[in-house]
């Protein structure tokens, strides 16, 4: 009987993805500071020394899994921000654009970006936010027809287009969250809460009374009593 064929050694740079995909849904299964690298490791079929020949660290490994998807995550709200002829349409572009991400990759979302609390994790996923907030910045900015409060060339206008784009990428990064569990929901009505919560808090004078029918939902969403 002729011996069997040599096993072909898979080339590194695809052990290397399938390590990822390994890392991906462990760190999904079981948070950042639950997985190990020996959970990787026997999700992927390998050797944990294996692992070392790619990675020095599970956060090395984390880092290079948040890199490439926050590339493919910013390609992708660069191709959208170029859609559309005013600001406000671009900006719905690229709330389309991140959502459409996580709605393809909740499990990768689950797994990079809830784990934001961890200490070893927060500072990249700080980065990422910023960087985040700067492209929502610029959208805004760059909108003719931007609400009152945003227009003008006073010397605060930079000050007041950061702060509420800090506020709508909380706000869009939260919603994804959320969505994780309630999956019934159509994209489409994210991106439109998205853009009213944009052009409403944008159009809010300073001091101005919050819509009694706001007030109810939002203390029935806290679970107290609306006053």
């Amino acid at each position: 009987m002729a011996p069997a064929a040599r096993r072909r050694r898979m080339p590194a740079a695809q052990r290397r993805e399938v390590i990822l995909a390994a890392a991906e849904e462990t760190f999904a299964r079981c948070g950042y500071h639950g997985a190990s690298l020996d959970d990787v490791a026997h999700a992927a079929g390998v050797s944990k020394a294996l692992i070392y020949e790619h990675f020095t660290s599970k956060r090395e490994l984390h880092a290079s899994l948040l890199d490439a998807h926050a590339a493919e995550i910013f390609a992708r709200l660069q191709a959208g921000a170029e859609r559309g002829e005013t600001g406000e349409q671009r900006l719905r572009s690229g709330i389309d654009a991140f959502l459409a991400w996580v709605e393809e990759h909740r499990e990768a979302w689950r797994a990079l970006f809830r784990d934001a609390s961890d200490p070893e994790v927060a500072a990249l996923v700080a980065r990422l936010q910023g960087q985040a907030t700067g492209v929502i910045a610029a959208l805004v900015a760059s909108d003719p027809d931007a609400p009152a409060e945003l227009a003008g060339d006073g010397p605060d206008r930079a000050l007041r287009v950061e702060i509420h784009a800090q506020l709508l990428s909380g706000a869009v990064q939260s919603l994804a969250t959320w969505w994780e569990e309630r999956c019934d929901v159509p994209r489409a009505v994210l991106v439109d809460r998205a853009m009213a919560f944009f052009r409403q808090g944008a159009d809010a004078p300073a001091g101005a009374r919050p819509v009694p029918e706001v007030t109810a939902a939002a203390a029935a969403v806290a679970g107290v009593p609306a006053r």
